[in-house]
């Protein structure tokens, strides 16, 4: 069975200042997620999910529907604020999405095989496609996740703090921990955070979690169970988001299942702010001039 590919393009770009998940990077005008659709299908994907807003719908479905027409299955879930379990009312003035975890719920009703989850505005590399693409197809089981990790000095951004999702695994390379840690920047020559009001010093060698994970099918249960228990705790916390590595976690600690870390040979890089587009674009030259992507991606 060939595995899915889950795509969180939901969310409002508020650090970008637009919808970045249909900002043009490559050279006729391609969007990252279009490069992870395309790494997707040599991979051996067979269906990509794309998580939405209706706000968005019509404009993203023109944009994508026609280019990857005959390539391969498409569909479409929204993600709305007012969309949460029966016996809960969106508070008055929430306009924050809820978060990925919430994001890949509504995902459930599309998708009954294995699949993996990236982000709409991250490249993640081919080979990093390859690798989860071959785990999915082998070795997943409601009981065996993956994420793939990176590298936390290649995550960073020049021109802003950002959020990962810093790992510890054991010595089968099993996840042991994710620690979600805010307020990441360069400093110099020194990587920091804050950690309790204070600044922290980080190595720069960590392994993080980019979202880019594969999943069974069985989860969607420990989603909306976890969801529901966040919702009693945090519904009437205007900027609260629930994360998928919350629910990854919480399984783990439950033995409910062990994530095991895949490391690939991929180069990763995305767009937080508007300063980080050049960059982007010139990372996409740079492999369609040596080979790794046609100049046209569809032609």
């Amino acid at each position: 069975m060939k595995p899915t590919l889950l795509i969180l393009a939901a969310g409002m770009g508020s650090r970008f200042g637009g919808l970045k998940q249909i900002e043009p990077v490559g050279p006729n005008g391609e969007t990252i997620l279009e490069y992870s659709v395309y790494d997707a299908i040599r991979a051996g994907f067979g269906k990509v999910v794309f998580v939405i807003r209706e706000s968005f719908a019509e404009s993203f479905k023109v944009l994508f529907g026609a280019k990857l027409e005959g390539k391969i299955d498409v569909r479409y879930v929204y993600q709305e604020t007012n969309m949460l379990p029966e016996g809960f009312k969106l508070p008055e003035g929430r306009e924050k999405p809820w978060g990925t975890g919430h994001a890949v719920l509504m995902a459930k009703d599309e998708i009954k095989e294995p699949f993996a989850v990236i982000n709409a505005d991250d490249f993640y590399g081919a080979e990093a496609y390859k690798v989860l693409a071959k785990y999915l197809m082998t070795l997943v089981s409601p009981e065996r996740y993956a994420m793939v990790g990176y590298r936390l000095s290649n995550t960073l951004s020049e021109f802003g703090a950002v959020s990962r999702g810093i790992c510890e695994a054991d010595e089968n390379n099993y996840l042991t921990k994710i620690t979600e840690t805010h307020k990441i920047r360069s400093e110099g020559k020194l990587i920091v955070c804050e950690s309790n009001e204070e600044t922290v010093e980080l190595k720069g060698d960590e392994t993080v979690s980019m979202n880019f994970w594969g999943f069974h099918p069985s989860i969607f249960l420990n989603i909306q169970n976890q969801f529901i228990d966040f919702l009693k705790e945090n519904i009437n916390q205007p900027k609260s988001e629930f994360y998928i590595p919350f629910v990854v976690f919480e399984m783990i600690q439950s033995g409910l299942i062990n994530v095991e870390v895949l490391s690939a040979d991929s180069p990763w890089f995305g767009v937080t702010y508007k300063d980080d587009k050049p960059y982007v674009m010139d990372q996409i030259r740079e492999m369609t001039n040596d080979g790794i992507y046609p100049d046209k991606l569809w032609s």
